[in-house]
């Protein structure tokens, strides 16, 4: 596991980075180019710890003074946390919150889930338009139960293993309820990465291994909850898919985004 003190420079020729493609646009004029060059590592082909001990420090300065609340970030119980990853895929957090405490007021654990009806849960789900989830949470409750002993499980492959789990929501469990240092990495996450550093990655590239790999280092800190909160709520309010706040972003001295793609 990397550590941000380590010497890990990651470099696109030589490293697992091998293939990321930085986007230096070409531009006239000495002063572009000077740019270029002071903007960071990425413009030369590689990322190190300092880029991203910066980024992550930044990050969470603004967190402190700007996280958002919510319940399922108030608990560390891994299957409430499950329910709610679930919930939130393609869903506006503010509608989940009350959907979410009613949920986990009728039904306070997974022993509940296994044995709940099916049409008071889709009632409960209705505000949001989700119903037919409800299938998917008593299906997961069902297997927790069965082949885990009612405990969610703790590791990547496990969860994934689970009905309708994929990397992203394993990696919330993994992080937000176990505190491990996992990767988190959504739209949100990657649109992030590519504007900051420049990367240029496909839409479709949840798996995009570079970017998993800028995510893995970004988390091996103490704190790695914490670090992966901030960073969804910084792409949720600032880092916006559009519309970006580019004018108060904190990271903007050293965006790649804000230095070029807004004066091309």
């Amino acid at each position: 596991m990397y550590k941000s003190g380590d010497n890990c420079k990651l470099n696109t020729r030589n490293s697992n980075l091998e293939n990321l493609e930085i986007r230096p646009k070409a531009y006239q004029g000495v002063l572009i180019i000077k740019q270029m060059l002071l903007l960071n590592n990425t413009l030369t082909g590689s990322i190190n710890c300092k880029d991203i001990t910066f980024f992550r420090k930044t990050i969470l300065t603004w967190f402190n003074k700007n996280k958002r609340e919510y319940p399922w970030r108030e608990t560390l119980d891994p299957f409430k946390v499950l329910i709610a990853e679930m919930m939130l895929r393609r869903t506006n957090a503010e509608q989940v919150r009350p959907v979410y405490e009613q949920l986990f007021t009728e039904y306070p654990d997974i022993h509940y889930f296994v044995e709940a009806d099916i049409k008071s849960i889709e009632h409960i789900l209705h505000p949001l338009g989700l119903k037919q989830r409800a299938v998917n949470f008593i299906h997961v409750a069902r297997e927790i139960t069965e082949h885990y002993g009612g405990k969610t499980p703790n590791t990547r492959e496990e969860l994934k293993n689970l009905h309708g789990v994929g990397d992203y929501i394993a990696g919330a469990v993994l992080s937000l309820a176990y505190k491990k240092r996992e990767w988190m990495v959504d739209s949100n996450v990657i649109r992030l990465f590519k504007r900051y550093f420049g990367i240029k990655v496909s839409r479709q590239s949840h798996e995009h291994k570079q970017i998993i790999e800028l995510a893995k280092l970004y988390v091996s800190t103490k704190n790695s909850r914490k670090a992966n909160l901030a960073m969804l709520d910084f792409s949720a309010l600032v880092c916006k898919p559009r519309n970006p706040q580019c004018d108060i972003c904190s990271l903007r001295e050293r965006c790649y985004y804000v230095r070029f793609e807004q004066m091309g």
